[in-house]
């Protein structure tokens, strides 16, 4: 399998997140409560995995990096390598999925939340929590006294190998850059993919957010009978 993105800098990013406890204060405000499977897209290590649980749901991780599942698989042992392009999940058997900050590394957000429409039982909800495209970018520029800088780059809907701002050590300049989505093109990918936004919130406490959530619902196209989810890591597999 090519090397994923954060191959080799998983035990680095997996420290950082230890200064960022606030993002399970907005899973758990944001999470519904429930039974079965629930999809954690863009796993990384398996932070979130614990936190899905506390809400009655048995959180299964699907992540392509091999140096992430390696931490990952010290939390949980529900873990299925894969591409969230590509989920390696049978189509319409997923209750809940939730997805963490991956619109920025993902080569194409469209595909993804067009395999989380394909994998999501009819009515199955998904959860995004993710970088805000207005005001969190590689067009961004944080100021020493808090306030923020919004540049022309906002349009350039691309991924980004550097900004001007960026530090030297900091996770873009280790990871490749940042892929950035305009507000439009982001909430148009969710309506494309055919999923329902239910509901978008920002949540930081700061006067401008850093990041954006959006609850969504699968649209299925014809009524039919919800069947009995996959109660397994295996029989959640693509054939």
């Amino acid at each position: 399998m090519a090397k994923a993105r954060y191959d080799g800098v998983a035990d680095w990013y997996d420290a950082q997140l230890d200064t960022a406890p606030h993002r399970h204060d907005v899973l758990r405000a944001n999470l519904p409560t429930g039974q079965g499977l629930c999809l954690d897209i863009g796993s990384g290590t398996g932070r979130d995995l614990a936190v899905i649980a506390e809400f009655g749901w048995t959180p299964v991780g699907v992540e392509l990096s091999t140096d992430q599942l390696r931490l990952a698989r010290r939390r949980s042992n529900r873990l299925v390598q894969g591409d969230v392009e590509r989920l390696p999940i049978r189509s319409s058997v997923v209750p809940l999925a939730v997805s963490s900050w991956t619109s920025t590394d993902v080569e194409h957000f469209d595909q993804m939340l067009s395999e989380v429409a394909r994998v999501l039982e009819p009515g199955g909800r998904f959860l995004f929590y993710g970088v805000h495209p207005c005001f969190n970018g590689p067009h961004v520029e944080a100021c020493a006294d808090g306030s923020r800088l919004v540049h022309t780059t906002y349009r350039e809907a691309r991924r980004h190998l550097s900004a001007p701002w960026w530090g030297t050590d900091g996770i873009r300049t280790k990871v490749g850059g940042m892929r950035h989505l305009s507000l439009a093109d982001f909430l148009n990918a969710f309506i494309a993919a055919g999923l329902r936004i239910d509901q978008v919130s920002e949540p930081d406490e700061e006067p401008v957010p850093w990041g954006i959530v959006v609850a969504a619902s699968s649209v299925s196209r014809r009524s039919r009978k919800r069947r009995s989810g996959p109660s397994s890591v295996s029989s959640l597999a693509r054939r």
